[in-house]
């Protein structure tokens, strides 16, 4: 689980949601991030659930799946 000091990077492995329409990737689609890379700019490349995998992502097109699902369920209680 990434701590505050992390910066909110994800870890390879990570569960994640798209953000917002990907190429080839609908807004609300998971995947697995499987390589984190850079320095200055971390980016991610994540394999999507319909068999997309897109590389260069920012962490800003990536939520955590535990989190989109706990938006999720807030949004549904109202």
């Amino acid at each position: 689980m990434a701590t505050s000091t992390d910066n909110d990077e994800l870890k390879v492995r990570t569960k994640v949601v798209a953000a917002e329409d990907l190429p080839g990737v609908p807004a609300g689609t998971e995947g697995r991030v499987t390589l984190k890379n850079g320095f200055r700019w971390t980016r991610y490349r994540v394999e999507f659930v319909n068999g997309v995998g897109i590389g260069s992502l920012d962490r800003d097109k990536l939520i955590r799946a535990k989190d989109h699902k706990r938006e999720q369920a807030a949004l549904a209680a109202g």
